[in-house]
């Protein structure tokens, strides 16, 4: 059974079709990327996934429980780190933590709470003078309180330095090693390239890929580059018939492989090593998360090429239909 289960979701708002037809299967410890541009219903979707807003058509569920139906059991599994949490002020980041403590009848260790998100210095501070990265720290922090099954993360990284950044992606990997599911919606796009396991793009309110990263830019037909510097440089034509090397250029004293996907640039790769040639550097660089956001929702009036699991599917063997482009709604 799936953590996350979204079937064939529909939410409309007037004449307003926020979301359309939208169906997501979410495992345990996997950790999900949600993107889209503004107003493609990313919000509203966390909102009907959190039972704030009822859904027009379809369904959710969450850990079995229907999110409509069973609203508070859903709510008792998930942390929640909303965008753009506000504190109460007069309060200090020790009895914001306790009181997501009482409210979840969890016995953590408030110290060890803040500790792990970095405020162990401003455990009695109170919260009307955090800054806005400090503010991000304490709302994580309570949405870790007692090891829910289930993360709703939305716009993680707002506010937060580098250093924040990191320990960001470090408890999102613990997280996810004692098996509780993520669902990390955000605009950071390099965030969501390093962290997560599968990513889907929604544009419009409907759903125009969904794979790995990886899978991604194979759908999307993105190249790798391989550079490799090397003396004396193999003989190209003993790259130019491996599968999946699309083409091999010498530059200087560099050979260029363009490659479709990790195991062709490998493949490259050993021919360059095994040819037994002294290899002085290598480079490889890949379409990036923003690429392939740009090229799978364009400009906002189409959406792209990139292939869709079915409805319903989880990860199996990634094949799925072809969204082909045309006019979104």
């Amino acid at each position: 059974m799936s953590v996350i289960a979204i079937d064939s979701l529909r939410k409309e708002y007037g004449d307003t079709v926020a979301i359309d037809e939208l169906s997501l299967s979410i495992d345990a410890g996997e950790v999900f990327g949600f993107l889209g541009p503004n107003g493609a219903g990313k919000s509203t979707t966390i909102d009907a996934l959190l039972g704030y807003v009822q859904p027009t058509a379809g369904t959710i569920t969450v850990l079995g429980h229907d999110v409509v139906t069973e609203s508070r059991a859903v709510r008792e599994s998930v942390g929640v780190l909303p965008d753009g949490y506000a504190l109460y002020d007069r309060l200090t980041a020790h009895e914001h933590v306790a009181m997501a403590a009482t409210f979840r009848e969890s016995d953590d260790d408030v110290d060890a709470v803040l500790s792990r998100v970095g405020l162990a210095d401003a455990t009695h501070r109170r919260a009307g003078g955090f800054s806005k990265g400090m503010t991000q720290r304490l709302a994580l922090g309570m949405a870790l309180v007692g090891d829910p099954e289930v993360l709703v993360f939305d716009e993680p990284s707002s506010g937060l330095d580098p250093t924040g950044i990191a320990d960001l992606r470090q408890i999102v990997a613990e997280e996810a090693e004692r098996g509780a599911t993520v669902f990390f919606s955000s605009h950071d796009l390099a965030q969501v390239e390093a962290t997560c396991d599968r990513v889907a793009i929604v544009n419009d309110g409907r759903l125009v890929a969904l794979d790995s990263v990886s899978g991604l830019r194979e759908r999307a037909g993105a190249l790798t580059t391989l550079s490799v510097v090397a003396k004396p440089l193999p003989d190209p034509s003993s790259l130019r018939g491996l599968d999946g090397v699309r083409d091999v250029t010498v530059d200087g004293d560099r050979l260029v492989c363009r490659c479709a996907g990790a195991e062709a640039k490998v493949r490259a790769l050993q021919t360059v090593f095994d040819s037994g040639v002294r290899i002085y550097d290598v480079d490889t660089d890949s379409a990036s998360l923003e690429d392939l956001f740009a090229a799978t929702v364009g400009d906002g009036d189409t959406v792209g090429t990139v292939q869709v699991e079915p409805s319903g599917a989880t990860h199996g063997d990634g094949q799925g239909a072809t969204t082909t482009t045309g006019e979104a709604r």
